[in-house]
């Protein structure tokens, strides 16, 4: 089905929120969930998490941020344009229940993502201590509604230009050195999310994370989403996209990531010639 962008927002450079009309998907739509979408009949298909729904409305939430020719070619879209196919809500929903002290990681458009999870914690009485992170004070975005889902926000910029300067593994070691943690929830790079992981299996604290890996159907037939869980196959899409963290093979997934990155760059800079 086609989607309708009614409203069109640029976060922060290069970072872009989009509310479209999906009415069947936003009525189903839960947490953790994403969609695949295609600009036209010769694009690629790209999957982008559902940062937020409203069911009364019949739309859902996306963020972006442009990194190759695809999403800038999103970013060029305005209001009232349609996005040509959109597929969802896919992927299986975050489990939600009350699991207590529950501190949850996002970093760079990550933070999007975690957005409609902390909304599902909430609803379950969970204390929530978010850990938010970008790169500098010109990315940083939905600052605001993190707050306003959580016990207690921690914001870091790698430069120090806004809140505190480091890591949101800084922020997460912070929090377990002063406070029991029942749960860790990570979203964002796959570098981050490795990152917090190492940090949470020295306490063995048990952690979620929500995987990014390569995708084209999005319904489990094409098996480019594949990664390695606890030393089996399992495709992000259809058993996805959140892992137990301690089961993922993040070394081999990093090495997938970066298997298009040249003819990536090259589609990009193409598109980008043609301004």
């Amino acid at each position: 089905m086609s989607a309708k962008i009614v409203k069109r927002e640029e976060l922060a450079k290069d970072i872009f929120c989009y509310e479209v009309e999906t009415p069947l998907i936003a009525n189903k739509a839960k947490a953790g969930q994403f969609v695949i979408l295609r600009i036209h009949q010769k694009g690629e298909r790209i999957p982008l998490t559902i940062a937020d729904f409203d069911r009364e409305k019949g739309t859902i939430t996306m963020v972006f941020q442009v990194l190759g020719k695809t999403t800038l070619l999103l970013s060029r879209l305005r209001e009232n344009d349609h996005i040509l196919n959109i597929l969802g809500p896919q992927g299986n929903p975050s489990e939600i229940k009350d699991f207590g002290h529950v501190a949850v990681v996002g970093g760079g458009v990550g933070v999007a993502a975690i957005h409609p999870i902390l909304k599902a914690l909430k609803e379950k009485n969970n204390k929530i201590t978010s850990i938010i992170g970008y790169r500098s004070k010109e990315l940083v975005f939905w600052e605001d509604k993190i707050k306003a889902q959580s016990y207690e926000v921690l914001v870091y910029t790698n430069d120090g230009s806004y809140g505190k300067a480091g890591l949101v593994t800084d922020g997460l070691k912070d929090v377990i050195s002063r406070e029991k943690i029942d749960r860790v929830i990570a979203v964002g790079p796959l570098v981050m999310m490795d990152a917090v992981t190492k940090v949470t299996k020295e306490y063995n604290i048990p952690t979620i994370v929500s995987l990014n890996s390569l995708m084209v159907c999005g319904m489990g037939m094409c098996g480019a989403c594949r990664v390695t869980i606890n030393g089996k196959i399992k495709f992000t899409c259809m058993d996805g996209p959140e892992f137990n963290a301690f089961a993922v093979d993040f070394d081999e997934l990093k090495k997938r990531l970066n298997s298009y990155k040249e003819e990536e760059k090259i589609c990009y800079k193409k598109e980008l010639e043609k301004c």
